[in-house]
C-alpha cells in the first residue's frame, strides 16, 4: 500500500500562557494508506512543524518533508526506515524536518500495527511489555509550601515518584533551591523517589550546577535533569563525573535530542547516567527503540520523555517496553484540559505501575470531536498561492464521531 495522505491538526488551549507547560497545544497527526489509519504527535511548535511539511523547496537537500513521504510505500517497518532515510537525506538543510516527521513516523507505526493487529512494542521485536514505574512531571510551586502541599497531592494520587522541575528553579540563589528541594521530599515521603529536571537553566554553566549538588544528595534525589543544554556535552561530562565523587544523585538528559547519532553522542560524550528521549522530537519510535537499546548496552538507564497527552504517551512508552532493567517513566500528572480531552483512552496507573498497552498498534483511540474543539485554523500561501489549508476531510471509512468532524489541515498524496 501507499501513503494517501497525512493530515495536520493544530490543536490549542485559548490561552497559551508562559508557563514551562508543553501541555498547552498540540499537533496531532493522522496518516491514512490502503484504506487504514494512524495517529502520532509531533512535540515541537505546531505552525512551524506543519510548514516544514509544505514548504517550498529551497535547494536538491531542502526539500518539504511531504516530498519523501506521501506516494511512499508502507508495507513493513522496514518501510519506515526507508521513509525516516528518504527526509533525513532530502531535508537535511530543514532543521525543523525531524520534529515534523517524528509525528507522521508515530503514526506510521500505529497503522502497521493496527493492520496487523500487534501492538507496537510488538513490532519492534519485544516479546514481553514490562511494569514501569511512572513518575508524576510536576512543576515546582511558586514557594516551597506549594511545593510541598503538590507532593502530598500527587503522593495521595498513588505515585511512587514525583519529578519537579522549572518555575524557576536555578534561577536564585543555591539556599532558595534548597529550600524547594526540602521542601520537595518532604511532601512525597522519605520512601518516594525524588527526581529534578533543571529546564536547561545553566545554560553550560557547570559551576552553577555543582553548588547544588550538595542539597540534591541531602534529599535523596535520583537525579538532576537537563542541567544544560543539550549539546552542551563537555558540561555534562564535567556535571557527571563531580555528581559521581559526591554522591549517588546522576544526571539526566537527552529529550533535546532530535536525532539518534544526538542521543549517543550525550551517552558516549557526556556520560549521563539516564538517558530522556523525546519520541515526539527524536524521529519517531524507530530511533528512540534504537537509542534506547544503546543505553542498555553502555549501561545507563533509557527513560521516555513526554508531557501531553497519551497518544503520546503511548508512543514514548513503545520503544523500551520490553526492557525489563529500565524501569522509571515519564507521566503526565499535570496537563492542560485539552491534553485530557484529546483521546478517548488513558493508560491506566494499576498499584503503582503502568504498562505500554496490549493492544494493536498504540491502543490509544483520538477523540475526532476534541479535535473540533481546540482546533486552530490554518492557512499557508506563497505568492498567492494556497500550500496548506484547514479542508474539512471527513474521517477515513470506518471511523466514525460521535461530534462534528474537525476540520483537517493535510495534504493528499500523488502516486509515485
Amino acid at each position: 500500500m501507499r501513503i494517501d495522505s497525512v493530515d495536520f491538526f493544530y490543536v490549542a488551549m485559548p490561552e497559551v500562557t508562559l508557563d514551562a507547560d508543553g501541555s498547552q497545544d498540540a499537533l496531532v497527526v493522522r496518516v491514512t494508506a490502503g484504506g487504514h489509519v494512524g495517529w502520532g504527535e509531533c512535540e515541537a511548535s505546531p505552525l512551524t512543524s506543519i510548514a516544514a511539511f509544505v514548504t517550498p523547496r529551497s535547494h536538491g537537500a531542502c526539500l518539504p518533508v511531504a516530498d519523501s513521504v506521501l506516494g511512499e510505500r508502507l508495507d513493513s517497518p522496514a518501510d519506515i526506515d526507508r521513509i525516516a532515510a528518504l527526509v533525513r537525506r532530502n531535508s537535511m538543510d530543514l532543521l525543523q524536518a525531524a520534529h515534523t516527521f517524528s509525528g507522521i513516523e508515530i503514526a506510521l507505526w500505529d497503522l502497521l500495527g493496527r493492520l496487523r493487529e500487534e501492538p507496537v512494542w510488538r513490532l519492534l521485536g519485544f516479546e514481553h511489555s514490562y511494569a514501569k514505574t511512572p513518575y508524576a512531571s510536576a512543576l515546582f510551586g511558586a514557594t516551597p509550601q506549594e511545593t510541598l502541599e503538590k507532593g502530598r497531592e500527587l503522593v495521595a494520587r498513588g505515585f511512587r515518584a514525583v519529578k519537579y522541575g522549572w518555575a524557576g528553579f536555578g534561577e536564585g540563589s543555591v539556599a532558595a533551591d534548597a529550600d524547594q528541594l526540602h521542601a520537595a521530599r518532604e511532601g512525597i515521603g522519605s520512601d518516594g523517589l525524588l527526581l529534578v529536571d533543571a529546564g536547561q537553566v545553566w545554560g553550560g554553566d557547570v559551576e552553577a550546577a555543582e553548588a547544588r549538588l550538595a542539597a540534591l544528595e541531602d534529599v535523596g534525589a535520583t537525579w538532576i535533569e537537563e542541567p544544560f543544554e543539550g549539546a552542551e556535552y563537555g558540561a555534562y561530562a564535567a556535571l557527571s563525573a563531580a555528581a559521581s565523587r559526591s554522591g549517588s544523585v546522576r544526571v539526566a538528559g537527552g529529550e533535546a535530542a532530535h536525532s539518534e547519532a544526538l542521543a549517543r553522542t550525550l551517552l558516549d560524550y557526556g556520560h549521563v547516567g539516564y538517558l530522556q528521549v523525546d519520541t515526539g522530537r527524536i524521529g519517531g519510535i524507530g530511533p528512540a527503540h534504537r537509542a534506547a537499546l544503546y543505553a542498555d548496552r553502555a549501561g545507563a538507564t533509557f527513560v521516555n520523555h513526554t508531557f501531553t497527552t497519551h497518544l503520546a504517551l503511548s508512543a514514548s512508552l513503545q520503544p523500551f517496553a520490553g526492557l525489563r532493567d529500565h524501569r522509571i517513566c515519564e507521566y503526565p500528572a499535570e496537563p492542560r484540559r485539552l491534553a485530557v480531552d484529546l483521546t478517548r483512552d488513558y493508560l491506566p496507573i494499576v498499584d503503582g505501575e503502568l504498562r505500554a498497552p496490549d493492544a494493536p498498534g498504540l491502543g490509544v483511540e483520538v477523540d475526532l470531536g476534541a479535535l473540533s474543539v481546540y482546533r486552530r485554523s490554518v492557512e499557508i500561501r506563497v505568492d498567492g498561492e494556497l500550500l496548506f489549508a484547514g479542508t474539512g476531510l471527513k474521517a477515513p471509512e470506518g471511523e466514525t464521531t460521535e461530534s462534528s468532524e474537525p476540520e483537517a489541515v493535510g495534504v493528499r498524496g500523488a502516486s509515485r
